[in-house]
């Protein structure tokens, strides 16, 4: 490497920026007769991609507060959140300058108990129940794909049922 190309790359790592911060929800409910959820996709305003609820930090509020908020004006959902994460996931978020950051997506578990006909965000997103490997299929970002395919497994084994009567009874 000549000493240019490691200025050079010495450069761009010290002018990275670190990852914004988001936090996400992922909706999810029992079904009848099998061991797996669905969970609950969106589709993104600008691009129609499918993800899953999330947003910026909110003044006041935890993290699974957030992720909860994001799933009722993006979703139209109710539940019980986990308060602690499930997972992280990265992505680059396209702004409308045509600069991409870097995101952290910090994301907590929703048991959806209520699906309501009128939110925030309603005609601007579809949504589609589906299993968590439908889930992955469908979703671009690599580490949200695994995180379905864990979530389904540690739903399986009856980790995340304990989780969300934990958060239930805080």
């Amino acid at each position: 490497m000549t000493i240019m190309s490691r200025i050079a790359s010495d450069m761009q790592l010290m002018l990275r920026r670190p990852p914004r911060q988001q936090y996400a929800a992922l909706c999810f409910r029992k079904r009848k007769k099998q061991s797996a959820p669905e969970v609950l996709l969106v589709t993104s305003r600008d691009t129609g991609r499918w993800v899953i609820p999330k947003g910026w930090p909110m003044r006041g509020k935890k993290s699974h507060a957030v992720a909860e908020r994001e799933a009722y004006e993006e979703a139209g959902v109710k539940g019980t959140v986990s308060r602690e994460p499930i997972g992280y996931y990265s992505y680059h978020k396209g702004m409308t300058d045509g600069l991409k950051i870097n995101c952290r997506v910090q994301v907590h578990a929703l048991e959806v108990k209520d699906m309501l006909k009128d939110f925030p965000e309603k005609g601007t997103r579809r949504q589609a129940w589906v299993s968590c490997e439908e889930a992955a299929a469908r979703v671009q970002e690599p580490e949200l794909k695994v995180l379905f395919h864990i979530f389904a497994q540690r739903f399986i084994n009856g980790e995340n049922r304990a989780e969300a009567k934990e958060s239930a009874e805080n």
